[in-house]
């Protein structure tokens, strides 16, 4: 049993809920690899570390003993998922599919063991299930079952359009369950129906339900909002290293701890060490940049981590920046922002004539080297540290 429990401790470490644990128990207790399930449905081409917190816990899995199946929805990527969304998504081409598949293949096994790992595509099954299964799978849930959905009823309580495709998401999920077989399904917590699915439809297929594992959605950079590109507050895994290291350090002490529970390798004895060492005295900056250099080697090995933390100490320290300095975020547009309207916008100066006296003077400095083109154009999807004068900091994320 303590080989059980140990297994069920590192399954929950940084989850959100388990259902049905005591179900989960049983299934360990076999002795027998689980087949877990994790679907990613390919509507971008990029991944960030909010992807790799169900991914991480893949590999907790993998390192369980137990067989990862790496679901890509080509097929219900073509329907579009529509949790947590307020309007019908879009759907995708198959060629825009297929090309987002292929880097998601690649990404992936930066964190997960690519022999213990089976790629899937659930296009395998749902072709072949037609239009005539297509109904009778349908015919297993109601429409007001549906709407049990929170951002069904939210929609439909507002009076916004449901597309009839849109019921047919989590039927299709919970059909690869079947398809599958699978003892477990990994998720985030806005899935929760959609996992669920699976296990009612697995009892009418005759088969044990999953357990289901729900991971958090992880903050983003600003502390505050779900990580997401689109915010411009995310950390992208296939982002040059120095770009991954540099955000990261700009993360707050606080939601530094956060990212060590979800998204490092480290275990929970080490992480709590950590603490224990910051609330002796320990500058939690120190802390940190293990951290930064846990995901750059990650993603791109351990020379290029000793590399981003060379180039973040010549550039921040020896420029005397300190430790606490706030975050900003800025929206530069597609065409980006020029340098003066940058440093207003963050509240570096007072007015853009102030950034433009400023930068002339020298008095300017971006990621610690001297500024001198006051109308230089800043692009989105980049993390700066700006400083006005002696006094003035702030870490400014671009989106």
């Amino acid at each position: 049993m303590s080989d059980v429990q140990a297994a069920i401790d590192l399954i929950k470490r940084g989850a959100d809920a388990v259902l049905i644990e005591a179900e989960l128990v049983e299934k360990l207790k076999r002795g027998k690899p689980l087949r877990v399930k994790a679907g990613f449905d390919p509507t971008a081409p990029d991944l960030h570390l909010g992807h790799t917190v169900l991914i991480n816990k893949m590999r907790h899995f993998q390192e369980l003993g137990h067989q990862v199946q790496f679901l890509i929805g080509d097929f219900t990527g073509m329907i579009g998922d529509p949790s947590g969304k307020n309007s019908t998504r879009p759907p995708l081409s198959r060629e825009q599919i297929l090309e987002n598949a292929r880097t998601y293949q690649e990404q992936v096994f930066k964190i997960l063991d690519p022999e213990k790992t089976e790629i899937c595509f659930n296009s395998a099954w749902m072709n072949d299930l037609g239009a005539a299964g297509m109904i009778r799978l349908a015919a297993q849930q109601t429409v007001a079952r549906m709407l049990e959905r929170d951002d069904f009823a939210k929609r439909y309580g507002n009076n916004q359009p449901i597309a009839i495709h849109e019921f047919l998401y989590p039927l299709c999920q919970g059909y690869d369950s079947v398809a599958m077989k699978a003892d477990v399904e990994l998720g985030g917590t806005d899935q929760r129906f959609n996992l669920l699915m699976g296990r009612e439809l697995q009892k009418h297929y005759g088969q044990e339900p999953q357990c289901v594992v729900m991971v958090p959605l992880l903050e983003g950079l600003d502390g505050v909002n779900k990580m997401s590109k689109s915010l411009g507050n995310y950390i992208g895994i296939a982002e040059p290293a120095k770009e991954i290291f540099g955000k990261t350090m700009s993360v707050s002490d606080t939601l530094m701890w956060r990212y060590y529970e979800l998204l490092s390798f480290r275990s929970s004895a080490e992480i709590a060490q950590l603490r224990a060492d910051v609330e002796g005295g320990r500058n939690p900056r120190d802390v940190k940049v293990m951290l930064a250099m846990e995901f750059v080697a990650r993603f791109h090995g351990q020379r290029a981590a000793e590399e981003a933390l060379a180039d973040f100490e010549a550039r921040f320290q020896r420029n005397a920046i300190p430790d606490d300095i706030p975050q900003v975020n800025v929206n530069v547009g597609a065409g980006g922002l020029p340098l003066f309207q940058v440093l207003k916008q963050a509240g570096l100066t007072g007015t853009t004539s102030e950034a433009m006296r400023m930068v002339e003077q020298g008095g300017v400095r971006i990621d610690g080297e001297r500024a001198e083109d006051k109308g230089l154009l800043l692009r989105a999807g980049e993390t700066v540290v700006l400083q006005v004068g002696k006094r003035k900091f702030a870490s400014v994320v671009l989106s």
